[in-house]
């Protein structure tokens, strides 16, 4: 087992990682570690793991790390293990993965999978796999703009910090882009292969991330006023029963003419239009194994004392 950790999270994220890990060394685990250096990097670690035969890699990190770990297993028939330490965790609750170290370890050793189906956005930048949702507009230009380290600290409130500094300075305008080979228009879009956004908060309840296909959500109003809306309703889990809000099905969506509109991937920056968005070739296979109740199964683990049982892997 490879751990592929971005370092960047906060303290109390990288004590989950250390809880999951001294659990996994307890019950006789090998596993090796390895930090990212820079953005990319991990899809780097976990394309050269997979060439080197490792059965399963996990990406310790939020969904953008994620995203990248997956890209880098695209076609190597690895497993994929997920430790969410990110802001939001979308895909964790998307999959429905516990937040205790238990039965984090647990899941990680339990051998049950589900696909998982990514998108892939080809841009101008090149090619980037995504495995949650991609935004194109507002909640983009945001993701831009935030600062790291304000991100570190305020965490989700970031989000909300940068969206006010961010919407006198947004031009909000019509998104033009083509759907399936149809031509419609938006004031903002989301394309989603999950159901959720932004944490456990509902937008797409026909999106699954195990198919091919993608929901894509278009806010029918563009200006400050509706992008305040859609901010007050998220927090309520309201943001999917916004009005003028329209869902299509589609398998191929390509945005139009528009050069410089920030898209941003699972959270992440992800350079700007014209992109065109289509599934990846395959799916993964993602861990999502749950506690077994029995007298002498996983679900009587139980944390040693700490101790660096693992080793870190040179990177």
């Amino acid at each position: 087992m490879l751990v592929i950790y971005n370092p960047t999270a906060g303290r109390r994220r990288v004590r989950r990682l250390w809880a999951v890990l001294d659990v996994l060394v307890a019950h006789g685990i090998r596993l090796e570690v390895a930090e990212t250096m820079h953005p990319g990097h991990a899809r780097t670690l976990a394309s050269e793991a997979a060439g080197a035969g490792t059965s399963l890699v996990v990406a310790a990190g939020g969904d953008g790390t994620i995203a990248e770990v997956a890209a880098g297993l695209q076609g190597a028939g690895t497993d994929l293990g997920i430790i969410p330490l990110g802001t939001a965790n979308v895909l964790a609750h998307e999959l429905g993965l516990p937040a205790d170290a238990i039965s984090l370890a647990s899941v990680l050793t339990s051998q049950r999978t589900i696909p998982l189906w990514p998108g892939i956005m080809q841009s101008a930048l090149g090619t980037r796999l995504f495995v949650q949702m991609l935004g194109i507009g507002f909640d983009a230009h945001v993701v831009h703009h935030i600062s790291r380290p304000v991100k570190r600290v305020l965490g989700r409130g970031a989000y909300v910090v940068q969206t006010l500094r961010e919407l006198p300075r947004y031009r909000f305008g019509q998104i033009r882009l083509r759907v399936d080979g149809v031509e419609m228009s938006a004031g903002s879009v989301i394309i989603a292969k999950g159901r959720l956004y932004g944490g456990p908060y509902l937008l797409a309840p026909d999106a699954t991330t195990s198919a091919p296909g993608f929901s894509v959500m278009l806010f029918e109003h563009a200006g400050i006023g509706s992008a305040l809306l859609a901010g007050a309703a998220l927090p309520l889990n309201m943001l999917g029963r916004l009005p003028g809000l329209t869902h299509h099905r589609a398998s191929e969506i390509e945005l139009l003419d528009q050069t410089g509109l920030p898209a941003q991937a699972d959270g992440d920056p992800a350079g700007m239009a014209p992109l065109r968005v289509t599934d990846a070739d395959a799916a993964l296979r993602v861990l999502v194994g749950r506690l077994q109740s029995s007298d002498t199964g996983v679900a009587t683990i139980v944390p040693s004392i700490p101790s660096p049982g693992y080793h870190s892997a040179p990177v």
